[in-house]
C-alpha cells in the first residue's frame, strides 16, 4: 500500500483559510476529493486552516473516500479548555483522528512552541497516543527541540522537512539543526513539500544534497513520503513529484521504498488497523 501521508484538501466558500490570501492565484478555490480522480494511493488528510470546524470538515471528507486512512487536525492548544476540545475530536473522528497541527509557521512567536503554558496541552497529545506534526521551519527548530524534549515518548514528525531554503542554498544553516532533531528516536520527518522549495521551476536536481543527509540522519525507517497536494501543483504534478521521490529513495535506501512510500507512515499514525483501501 502506498500512503500519502501529507495531502489538504480545502474549500473556501465554507471555511477561512487566511493564509490562501499571501497564496498563489492557482490554490485559492476549492480543492475536493474530485480533483485527483485518478489517484489510487492510500492517504492521511491533513489541516490547512487553525480551526477545530475544518478538522470537522476533514473527518466528513475522509468518511467519503475509501483511501483516507486518518486525519491530522487542528486545536487551540492555549485554550483553558483544550482537554475537553481535544477529547471532542476525537470523538467527532471515530478513529479518524490521527494527530494535531498547530500552524506554527504562522505564529508570529518564533519560540511559541517552548512555552510552558503548552506543556500541559502536549502532554495530553503524547497521554492520547496522538502524533504531533511540526509545521516548522528553520526558525523554529530550537524552540522544537526544547518542546520534544519534555515529552518523552511523543511521537512527532517534522513537515516538509522543516522547510529549507533551497533556493538560496540554505542547506548549512539547516542541515546541523535537523541532525540534532533526527537523534530524537521518536521523531519522525517527512519527505515532501520539497520541489516547492527549489525556486519559481521545480529543480530535482537541487534536492541531492537534502535528501542525502535526511537520509543520513532519519535513515530510511523514519523518512515519509508526502505530496503537499495541491500545494504541490503550483511546481510540479502529484505524479511527477511521486517519480522523483522514488528515484531519489531508490538512490539512498533502494531496499526500503515500501517503508518510505506506506509502512513508516502506518506505524507513526498507527493505522495499520485501518479498515479503508485505497479506491
Amino acid at each position: 500500500m502506498i500512503v500519502d501521508a501529507h495531502r489538504h484538501y480545502w474549500d473556501p466558500s465554507r471555511l477561512d483559510y487566511a493564509w490562501l490570501a499571501h497564496a498563489p492565484a492557482a490554490l485559492r478555490r476549492a480543492f475536493l476529493p474530485g480533483d485527483l480522480p485518478a489517484n489510487a494511493d492510500a492517504c492521511i488528510l491533513v489541516q490547512a486552516a487553525p480551526d477545530e470546524a475544518e478538522t470537522r470538515f476533514l473527518f466528513e471528507l475522509a468518511r467519503e473516500m475509501p483511501g483516507a486512512i486518518g486525519v491530522v487536525g487542528w486545536v487551540d492548544l492555549e485554550s483553558p479548555d483544550v482537554e475537553d476540545r481535544l477529547d471532542r475530536l476525537i470523538a467527532d473522528g471515530g478513529g479518524l483522528l490521527r494527530g494535531v497541527r498547530p500552524m506554527v509557521q504562522d505564529i508570529p512567536d518564533t519560540n511559541w512552541l517552548a512555552s510552558s503554558s503548552l506543556d500541559s496541552a502536549f502532554g495530553l497529545i503524547t497521554e492520547r497516543g496522538l502524533v504531533f506534526d511540526a509545521l516548522v521551519d528553520n526558525r523554529h527548530l530550537r524552540a522544537l527541540y526544547e518542546r520534544l524534549g519534555k515529552h518523552p515518548g511523543l511521537r512527532a514528525v517534522i513537515d516538509h522537512a522543516a522547510k529549507p531554503d533551497i533556493a538560496a542554498d540554505g542547506f548549512a544553516e539547516w542541515s546541523g539543526a535537523i541532525a540534532r532533531l533526527a537523534q530524537m528516536p521518536d521523531v519522525y520527518c517527512k519527505f515532501s513539500g520539497l520541489l516547492t522549495l527549489t525556486g519559481p521551476s521545480a529543480d530535482p536536481v537541487a534536492l541531492e544534497p537534502y535528501a542525502a543527509h535526511l537520509f543520513e540522519t532519519f535513515g530510511a525507517a523514519r523518512l515519509i513520503w508526502g505530496s503537499d497536494w495541491p500545494v504541490l501543483t503550483t511546481h510540479t504534478t502529484y505524479g511527477a513529484w511521486k517519480t522523483c521521490a522514488s528515484e531519489l529513495v531508490h538512490r539512498h535506501a533502494p531496499t526500503a521504498a515500501d517503508a518510505v512510500f506506506g509502512g513508516n507512515a502506518l506505524t507513526l499514525y498507527s493505522a495499520h488497523d485501518a479498515s479503508r483501501n485505497p479506491a
